[in-house]
């Protein structure tokens, strides 16, 4: 006789300056729809560019992605676009989260978003506190802030010790960045 134990949902941090955040997010995706699990990734900052990950994901019908961003939120002088769109991506993770479809949610670049103020913190962390009790939510990005990483059942910081682009000036390497 096998016993079916109740999945208890953990709320997991990837952050740090090196490299892998996103990735890590991925990996578990991966493995959670390896178990028949349903996963969606929100992608907070990635836009409309094609990147591998898309790609990939397509051929997995029980992990749906969705970039909400418009790219790289650091590189630009005007942030008014970038605050509208977390807004509205968020408003889309809480729907998500409370609709009860999915076993996994990833919010990857949330720390992003959370630390250039695009959203307030403690909605963040309310909403994140009153999830349904068995989703697992997956969160990525630098500079995670304090009070979600003591939130957290699970937190990783990746530390950046080689990095080609900034040793070496190599530009971003297809299937390995983007």
């Amino acid at each position: 006789m096998q016993v079916t134990m109740a999945r208890q949902g953990l709320l997991i941090v990837f952050t740090g300056n090196g490299k892998g955040k996103t990735t890590a997010a991925l990996g578990m995706a991966l493995r959670a729809a390896g178990h028949g699990m349903r996963i969606l990734i929100l992608q907070f900052i990635k836009g409309s560019w094609r990147y591998g990950e898309l790609n990939a994901l397509e051929r997995f019908p029980e992990i749906r992605i969705k970039p909400l961003g418009s790219g790289f939120t650091w590189k630009k002088d005007n942030l008014d676009e970038d605050r509208r769109l977390a807004h509205l991506g968020w408003q889309e993770a809480v729907e998500e989260m409370q609709r009860g479809t999915w076993d996994m949610i990833v919010l990857d670049e949330l720390n992003i978003i959370l630390s250039y103020g695009l959203l307030p913190l403690d909605t963040v962390l309310a909403a994140l506190r009153s999830r349904p009790s068995d989703l697992h939510v997956v969160v990525t990005g630098r500079n995670a802030p304090p009070e979600l990483m003591a939130l957290a059942d699970l937190a990783t910081e990746m530390k950046l010790i080689k990095h080609p682009y900034h040793d070496q000036q190599l530009k971003a390497q297809q299937g390995i960045e983007f």
